[in-house]
Order: C-alpha cells, then sequence, then structure tokens
C-alpha cells in the first residue's frame, strides 16, 4: 500500500529564526515541499516557539493544499490553536517544555483520562487524533480504548539500532503494528527515519499510512536538494 510522507518543517522555522528575519522564508519552502509532491506538511509548536511559532500554524493554515498535521503536547494554548485552524490532523506528543527534541511516546494507560478528554474535543471539531506511543502493544492498545484514530510509533530506536541488527530493530516495532490491525487503529510513524532504514521499515510495517520526517529530510536535501530527496521518498513509500 501506497505510505503517506509528511515532511516536518520546523528545522526551516529554526534556521530562519537564527538570523531574526525571514530567510529562509517558510511559507514558501511550504508552497515548495508540496509543489515536489509531499503528501502533507507537518509542524511541532511548542511554548516557548524556539523554531515554529504560533503565528507561523496560522499562517500556514492559509496556504497549505495537502493534510496538515500539527503536533504537541496538549496544554491549554497548543489546544486553542489547533482548534482555531482545525487540521487535517493533530498528534498529541508528551513533549516536557524544555525538551529538545520528543524522547518518549505517551502512557495512554496512566494518562488515559487526560487524553481522552483532548480527544474528545479535537474530534468534535472534526480533527483526526493520533497518539505518539512508544512501540509497545499494551500503549497501542490503551490508545485504541481512549478513541485515538491512529497511533504515531516513535521511531528513535529503531533507526538507532537499525545498522546494528534491523531484525531485532524491527521486533517490537512489528508485534505493535500487528496490535494495532488487529484492532483497526491506523499506523504512522516517524522520528529519526530515513532514506537509510525507511524502506526496510515500510516493508516491516503492514499498512503504514503515514510517516513524518523533517530532521532527516531537511539534512538530506542539504545535499541532494529538495525536489531529489522527496522523490526518492516517494518512490520508496508508494
Amino acid at each position: 500500500m501506497k505510505t503517506k510522507l509528511s515532511v516536518n518543517v520546523n528545522k526551516i522555522a529554526t534556521l530562519r529564526n537564527s538570523r531574526g528575519q525571514n530567510t529562509p522564508n517558510l511559507l514558501k519552502v511550504v508552497e515548495d515541499i508540496e509543489r515536489f509532491g509531499s503528501d502533507g506538511i507537518t509542524i511541532h509548536p511548542r511554548p516557548d516557539q524556539r523554531h515554529i511559532r504560533y503565528s507561523d500554524a496560522l499562517d500556514i493554515s492559509k496556504i497549505v493544499n495537502s493534510e496538515f498535521n500539527i503536533e504537541g503536547n496538549p496544554i491549554d494554548k497548543f489546544m486553542e490553536l489547533v482548534l482555531k485552524i482545525n487540521p487535517t490532523q493533530v498528534t498529541l506528543v508528551p513533549d516536557e517544555i524544555n525538551n529538545i527534541t520528543s524522547d518518549s511516546g505517551w502512557d495512554t494507560i496512566k494518562h488515559s483520562d487526560f487524553l481522552y478528554k483532548k480527544i474528545q474535543v479535537l474530534k468534535s471539531s472534526g480533527i483526526r487524533t493520533s497518539i505518539f506511543v512508544n512501540p509497545d502493544p499494551k500503549m497501542i492498545r490503551g490508545a485504541f480504548e481512549i478513541g485515538a484514530d491512529r497511533i504515531e510509533l516513535y521511531t528513535y530506536h529503531y533507526a538507532h539500532d537499525f545498522n546494528l541488527d534491523k531484525e531485532k530493530a524491527i521486533s517490537q516495532y512489528f508485534q505493535s503494528a500487528k496490535e494495532a490491525n488487529k484492532l483497526g487503529i491506523g499506523i504512522n510513524a516517524g522520528h529519526d527515519l530515513n532514506l537509510n532504514n525507511i524502506s526496510f521499515f515500510k516493508e516491516k510495517i503492514t499498512n503504514l499510512l503515514e510517516v513524518s520526517i523533517g530532521h532527516a529530510l531537511i539534512t538530506e536535501s542539504l545535499y541532494d536538494g529538495f525536489e531529489n530527496v522527496i522523490s526518492k521518498y516517494k518512490s520508496i513509500l508508494q
């Protein structure tokens, strides 16, 4: 099956913010990424707005023509933002305020009441919900039981161990995907997937609906250009 590619543009905002100006132009990059074939745009605004700003989210929502996925911890300010924008999908991520990047999935059992309330609010606005989880069948079941439409598998450990033993690296993800398919909950994935490891991941994870890739795709594009790199990902994912 075809797996959709959503490109995370946080790193473009980080580069722009480093000079305090508007170069590179984030909105122009979003338009170009879509033109080069991306199936979606992902952003992850954090409370300190160190890369994507809340104003960026509003501006992107006015121009994006593909699927729009907004990731983040569902604090009040974040919920107000996504309800105002009404994107295609909201991915709930349990990142702490000072995290450099996301480093773990939700405990969907421990936080079930909290997440259930957030999911109901989002779904009442017609927003598809995804829960960022570690590759653990119990967490998949927990996400299903609180009404999430999809889970996003946190793939750091797969990417980290891929070159050591790819079969071992994929095993927990395979079992988690098996559980998700049994329950009928959709499967997304993201974090450190790249052109080197994504083909094997897609081969082993059946019914993979979407991958969200930012850091790797942006750095690969420094050498080969956005158009070439996006084309390579699309070729693998189709």
